[in-house]
């Protein structure tokens, strides 16, 4: 059993910045693949970065060149570095992780970028 902890979650201006971390139960080199979704009021559940092999990273196309993910694995916990934020940003961010052969998800936390 995996658990996932989000954390780094508030309200900011847009333009300002936040940075979330995921503390995961477990060696997070083999948890592959492992990143972030979010999910609007209103709208489904969207990817946002992953880590889907090795060092390899993806973004969704609206936060390219704005958000970064990264890990430390000696503290078992993905971060995802959020900069310019926007006010579409607004939404509960869920880390994930594939894992013994299932995925798991964090209980979100909630970002708010408003002025």
């Amino acid at each position: 059993q995996v658990q996932l902890v989000e954390s780094g979650g508030g309200l900011v201006q847009p333009g300002g910045s936040l940075r979330l971390s995921c503390a995961a139960s477990g060696s997070i080199s083999s948890f592959r693949p492992m990143g972030w979704y979010r999910q609007a009021p209103g709208k489904q559940r969207e990817f946002v970065a992953i880590i889907p092999s090795g060092d390899s990273t993806v973004y969704a196309e609206p936060v390219k060149g704005r958000f970064t993910i990264s890990t430390d694995n000696a503290k078992n916990t993905v971060y995802l570095q959020m900069n310019s934020l926007k006010p579409e940003d607004t939404a509960v961010y869920y880390c994930y992780a594939f894992a013994s052969n299932r995925g798991y998800w964090g209980q979100g936390t909630q970002v708010t970028v408003s002025s």
